[in-house]
């Protein structure tokens, strides 16, 4: 039945007026309005000229029983029918008592056995649209998928300690020399086997996965904290009277009998017997030990962190005397434009707290 309908609906055109025929034309050429609307003034149009049913659903590609309700509306209520009367979805409005449930379950650990929550998995979990879970933690600030890392010292004396580097660096004596001393021990001169592809349009360096050990040596570096220039010295083993040798050369850069202080961590290598007979027979050195778990402490490791960058990360090295070499031929380099690390710790007597 309804298929006889339809064909005898089929050879029937519809009459438009002009202005109906000129909203029609702007509703399809329109390049902002919905698809839907252009599709429905389309159809209109065609019948208006005369095509039956099977030619417009062949030239739009759509059924022949959605020109007919587009049709009968229009035949019923003209431009005004022209309108998709599916209420749609209600609009749900994120409630401050759902924003509390996502945060707090946000804060648990996740019951799949995964280490964190993504935001299907918990929109999963609460029965909640994905996005709703995106857009509180976008409004609150909260990644769960990055992590960051901490440290905090246990030891009792942490305030004072701290307090005597930072006087260093803050506030550093008149007529004296402060440096930071630390070693950075197993540096590996790898020789690659495959040759090293420069970079190119879209492509970045590559290295070949393959390389030769040849050996490893420890850097010994000293930086002024007031002029920011740095002592290095290479050895092939970290040890103490190593340690010893590096501190007499340091003290050849400095004028007689100026106080010389030194910052350094609690390695072991630096308790030694030799290191106490030193500091003995040197009495205007003074040796300020860092804490534990409080490297942000020593200036040197940010500017290791610069010749990792430039130099070790991606060097190729033939031998450890090669590596000794660039090491220092970068050091001498550095130190024609030195510059001293911008540091700042305010308030101190507030910020220092014991763990």
């Amino acid at each position: 039945m309804f298929s006889v309908r339809l064909a005898g609906m089929d050879t029937q055109p519809i009459a438009l007026t002009a202005a109906e025929r000129v909203e029609l034309e702007r509703r399809m050429r329109s390049r902002t309005g919905r698809a839907h609307d252009a599709l429905v003034a389309r159809v209109l149009l065609l019948l208006a000229d005369g095509f039956v049913y099977r030619e417009i659903a062949e030239r739009l590609t759509c059924s022949q029983p959605f020109i007919s309700k587009w049709k009968q509306r229009f035949l019923e209520a003209g431009l005004a029918g022209l309108y998709v009367r599916h209420a749609g979805r209600p609009i749900e409005v994120l409630t401050p008592r759902m924003e509390a449930r996502i945060l707090d379950w946000t804060r648990k650990k996740p019951t799949d056995g995964s280490t964190h929550w993504s935001t299907r998995r918990l929109a999963k979990k609460l029965g909640v649209p994905h996005m709703r879970v995106a857009r509180v933690w976008e409004k609150n600030g909260i990644q769960p998928h990055r992590r960051e890392r901490y440290m905090a010292s246990n030891d009792p004396d942490f305030g004072s300690r701290a307090a005597d580097i930072l006087g260093l660096y803050l506030h550093p004596p008149q007529h004296a020399a402060a440096f930071c001393v630390v070693e950075k021990t197993a540096i590996q001169a790898l020789d690659r086997k495959d040759p090293i592809r420069q970079p190119s349009p879209g492509r970045a360096e590559r290295h070949g996965f393959e390389y030769f050990r040849h050996g490893s040596l420890s850097l010994f570096a000293a930086l002024n904290t007031k002029t920011g220039m740095v002592f290095g010295k290479t050895a092939e083993r970290h040890t103490s009277q190593a340690l010893v040798a590096f501190l007499a050369d340091l003290l050849t850069h400095v004028p007689a009998k100026r106080e010389v202080h030194i910052i350094c961590d609690n390695l072991s290598a630096h308790k030694t017997k030799r290191v106490e007979e030193f500091l003995a027979a040197h009495p205007h050195v003074h040796l300020h030990f860092t804490l534990a778990y409080s490297s942000w402490l020593k200036h040197v490791e940010l500017w290791f962190s610069k010749i990792e960058r430039d130099l070790i990360h991606r060097g190729v090295f033939t031998s450890t005397n090669d590596l000794a070499r660039r090491i220092m031929r970068y050091i001498r380099r550095y130190n024609n434009d030195p510059r001293p690390i911008k540091w700042k710790y305010n308030n101190p007597a507030q910020r220092i707290r014991v763990a």
